[in-house]
């Protein structure tokens, strides 16, 4: 389709876009037969990501910020090669971090330009490209191994005499130099030195500062990148004695994107990962978030991931590889191990504000005693370059030194940067045994970690949850994304639920797989680790909410489909009287609650009814109360309700100023306080805006006072009670609840309207409580943890805002108050005060 387009002509200088914009280039080359016997190169720079086309097919990907703005047209130019031909270049106009208008984290700039700096035919001079490698290395072990090690001397004066040796303009003086730098480098190192496993990366996140659409040329530009580095590094392929060149993927849901869209290019991936050079790691759908996403959902992206590696490459992954989420889920080893998995790489802990984890290598423990072996590469990056800065910095930062004597080292530029360089692999290639650097080889992530469980007997333990102190603003930011999240889960659960009941009652019934996977799997790249978080531009978030208005609608249908099988006789219209109600539950226990269902002429009638644990019944006169909701309002506006099991007392403003058992005198508010009262912050975070919440939006506290509707009786009690009110919270924004309590109910429910209009401000409702407990209890996947209510230690304080799924509990012996939630994650409970993060 490009290449049938008409072109005009273009030249160096000229400007394109907008900002998304694809332009496509037309290259007419020809190479001056004078260049006979020379390595010619194309050379493109511009500062839109570019991939080169050749004969229909995509060769290489060109990206400034990655170091690859040539593309190799020949290493040794011969005659019987063609000498003219013709290239295309695709050129995206964004940036390798999109194309945010005057930082990198801003929105993107919908008008910017992007200059093509550089188009032309060289002769690249492999001889010069040698000398300054090997002088680069000998300059920084002069320079970074310090004054105390003779070696720095040596390398220096190594590095002088090359000078001294060579003559710019005579490459007869070029072996000479080279002999002398390449006797520092046959210099051995003794057994005791420390191992590096330095593998190729390229992390690319499925959307960020770009849409996920952008993504599937990232991931073209970069992988095809590798594929020509490794054909021009053959004795680097993989075999059992002799580790090649690998490059790590991840992330199913790009391996699909790949096979769907550039087919020809995933069929030589198959090839390398059947060879052992491309290594699929991770065995998840995404790289998702490790906190957010329910225990099931963690599953899924489990299963869906390990079974396309299954399908697509004949094997498993038994490393979990998430290098870049905002924090790590108690539940997760027990998962890993579950799906076979039970080696977990990742470095985002480096990241802490606050505390320096303990750890590089160490046993990880989850909430049932589940253990995965676990490594940070301790050079705190997985975007690595090859430079002997790094390397040294790997073994000075390793924390568990004495205990193992390997690591990890991964190198390449990521996000559509294009992974590894030939400059990186010659770097590493001098250091691979060079007296006074570490010891550096080209490795896989199963070599690695079978070294590591052999060295394991001395590792430490560490129990709980990875708790990443930065980014803690993303359990909240972007309310409807993390509202979509939770219904959707909620959607399929009960897709699946009552599908698999209309097929153990009906073998005819179609079970809806294909279209389950489907759903399931927008759902899952919803919780990418810059999704789900809200840490991604608009256009990702419109892309978000779409898919989960297809899922809500896709599941509703499923969902009708299968209640039509399974309840089909019920629903007929002679099996019940015009006011039976059929009530389904797939829940795993028995509920007992007041329901909406449809009265006389289109009204809503309320009825108390019971259904069975994962089952449903037919409802044709409701239960009677044991005793109906009483409400009364005082004259001083403030309105009690109670129902039997629970008594609450509002004032005027919503507030709770009691809550008790009904037939208990112990109060659960605090003296002196009020629980349901809204709290604005300021939120002016160091730099990440969207990620971040810092400690001291703590010191801004403002109680929202300011009543635009007092507190009035919208139910007047019987089967259901409830009050309503109308604040306004900072300058232009509203909040509109209506507090409800159901007979027979044990809890008040609270339902919460903001017409948010806030810029830099942070809400939350707070509840004090009168419980004392050292510790707060908060729901997580299949479980719970407990997390200190006290400050006592930096370790403590530093979980100031955190994570929690449907529920966090305060509870003391035979007394607790417990705060739930349908759509919120961000939360905390210091000293007695619950508070969730609206």
């Amino acid at each position: 389709e490009a290449i049938a387009q008409e072109f005009r002509p273009a030249a160096v200088g000229d400007c394109f876009g907008p900002t998304w914009e694809t332009c496509w280039f037309k290259v007419e080359l020809s190479i001056p037969p004078a260049w006979a016997g020379q390595e010619v190169h194309f050379v493109w720079e511009s500062d839109g990501e570019g991939m080169v086309w050749r004969d229909a097919q995509l060769v290489q990907g060109l990206t400034k910020e990655g170091e690859k703005t040539s593309y190799v047209l020949t290493s040794s130019l011969k005659e019987t090669e063609p000498h003219s031909l013709t290239l295309y270049v695709e050129l995206a106009c964004n940036g390798l971090f999109g194309a945010g208008k005057g930082s990198m984290i801003a929105p993107p700039d919908p008008d910017r330009r992007f200059t093509l700096s550089r188009a032309e035919l060289v002769i690249f001079n492999r001889d010069v490209y040698e000398l300054l490698v090997d002088l680069e290395i000998l300059l920084d072990m002069a320079q970074l191994l310090g004054e105390e090690n003779q070696r720095s001397f040596q390398a220096l004066y190594a590095a002088n005499q090359m000078v001294n040796v060579c003559d710019v303009k005579d490459p007869s003086t070029f072996p000479a130099a080279r002999d002398l730098a390449a006797a520092i480098f046959s210099q051995r190192n003794g057994e005791s030195q420390h191992t590096i496993h330095a593998m190729g990366h390229c992390h690319i996140d499925s959307a960020w500062l770009w849409p996920y659409e952008e993504t599937i040329r990232k991931c073209a530009r970069s992988w095809v990148t590798v594929i020509r580095l490794m054909e021009c590094n053959p004795e680097l392929t993989f075999t059992c004695s002799q580790l090649g060149l690998t490059s790590v993927l991840w992330q199913a849901q790009q391996f699909e994107w790949v096979r769907s869209w550039y087919p020809g290019l995933y069929a030589q991936i198959q090839d390398y990962v059947a060879k052992g050079q491309f290594i699929p790691v991770g065995g998840t759908w995404v790289e998702m978030d490790g906190n957010l996403p329910s225990g099931e959902s963690m599953v899924r992206q489990f299963l869906q991931g390990q079974r396309f590696f299954q399908e697509q490459f004949g094997r498993t992954c038994s490393e979990f590889w998430l290098p870049d989420t905002f924090g790590y889920s108690a539940q997760l080893p027990q998962l890993m191990r579950g799906c076979g998995i039970r080696r977990f790489l990742t470095q985002k802990l480096s990241w802490n504000l606050v505390n320096a984890f303990p750890h590089h290598t160490f046993f990880w423990e989850g909430i049932d005693g589940s253990q995965v072996l676990t490594h940070f590469p301790p050079g705190d990056s997985y975007g690595m370059q090859g430079r002997v800065e790094e390397m040294l910095k790997t073994v000075k930062n390793n924390k568990d030194k004495g205990r193992v004597n390997h690591s990890a080292v991964l190198f390449g530029f990521g996000d559509g940067g294009g992974g590894p360089t030939q400059k990186m692999l010659d770097r590493m290639k001098r250091m691979s045994d060079t007296d006074g650097l570490p010891r550096v080889q080209l490795s896989t992530p199963d070599h690695l970690f079978s070294v590591l469980e052999k060295e394991s007997s001395q590792l430490c333990t560490w129990v709980g949850e990875l708790f990443l102190e930065l980014h803690n603003g993303t359990y909240t930011t972007q309310a409807q994304i993390k509202k979509g999240n939770r219904e959707c889960e909620r959607i399929l659960h009960d897709v699946e639920v009552l599908s698999t009941l209309a097929l153990a009652q009906d073998s005819t019934f179609q079970y809806p797989a294909s279209q389950l996977q489907q759903l399931w799997r927008l759902l899952l790249l919803n919780q990418f680790h810059d999704v789900l978080p809200g840490s991604c531009i608009q256009l990702v978030v419109e892309d978000a909410l779409q898919y989960y208005a297809e899922i809500r609608s896709a599941g509703a249908r499923l969902q009708e489909e299968a209640v039509q099988s399974l309840c089909r006789e019920l629903l007929q219209p002679s099996c019940g009287s015009a006011e039976s109600t059929l009530v389904l539950n797939t829940l795993p226990w028995e509920r007992t609650e007041v329901i909406s269902r449809p009265g006389p002429a289109g009204t809503e009638a309320l009825a108390l009814v019971t259904a069975p644990s994962m089952g449903y019944t037919v409802v044709r006169e409701p239960l009677l109360s044991p005793q109906p909701v009483a409400v009364l309002k005082q004259e001083d506006g403030s309105i009690t309700m109670e129902n039997g099991v629970i008594a609450v007392c509002l004032d005027a403003m919503g507030r709770l100023t009691s809550l008790r058992l009904a037939h208990s005198e112990r109060e659960s508010i605090a003296d002196g306080c009020c629980a349901n009262q809204f709290a604005l912050f300021d939120d002016v975070p160091l730099y990440w805006d969207a990620w971040d919440v810092m400690d001291y939006h703590l010191e801004t506290r403002k109680p929202v006072t300011t009543l635009l509707k007092p507190l009035e009786v919208t139910l007047a009690g019987g089967l259901r009670g409830s009050a309503s009110f109308s604040l306004r919270i900072g300058e232009s924004s509203t909040l509109t609840q209506e507090i409800i309590l159901d007979a027979a109910c044990p809890y008040v429910r609270f339902l919460t309207q903001v017409d948010w209009k806030e810029s830099h401000k942070f809400l939350k409702v707070e509840f004090p409580v009168q419980v004392r407990s050292t510790n707060a209890t908060y729901e997580i996947q299949f479980g719970h943890l407990q997390r200190p209510t006290h400050w006592n230690t930096s370790w403590d304080w530093a979980r100031f805002e955190v994570w929690a799924h449907k529920w966090l509990d305060l509870s003391e012996h035979g007394f607790g108050v417990a705060l739930l939630n349908d759509s919120k994650y961000g939360a905390s409970a210091h000293r007695n005060v619950l508070s969730l993060s609206l």
